[in-house]
């Protein structure tokens, strides 16, 4: 299966939404379907890995396939709004990782 980096994805639903799509939905109107697609992702997570059980509706419903309908929209968002989802990405890892350097390790909820 070919990899892809950031930009490419970015690019790729770009032209997918150029070719196919017409345009893009309104920025509201994808903010929207962005948390739809988080609470379909979290119905599938709530039962495969939390207490509620499967509904008859839920066992067609892929993990994989939710979570990428929330890239999706993401990268469908950050492409209206001009944000490069890659700088953004590796500025926020720099950002945690400064902040957190040792916070997580002097967590004693986190060690076992």
């Amino acid at each position: 299966m070919k990899q892809l980096q950031i930009k490419e994805a970015q690019e790729l639903v770009d032209k997918w939404i150029k070719t196919y799509g017409v345009r893009y939905f309104s920025e509201l109107t994808n903010m929207a379907i962005l948390t739809e697609e988080v609470g379909e992702l979290a119905r599938i997570m709530a039962r495969t890995y939390g207490d509620q059980s499967f509904k008859k509706s839920d066992l067609k419903k892929n993990l994989a396939d939710e979570m990428a309908d929330v890239m999706w929209v993401l990268i469908c968002l950050a492409n209206q709004t001009g944000v490069d989802l890659n700088e953004a990405l590796l500025k926020n890892i720099e950002k945690k990782t400064s902040r957190d350097a040792t916070r997580h390790k002097e967590n004693d909820k986190l060690k076992d």
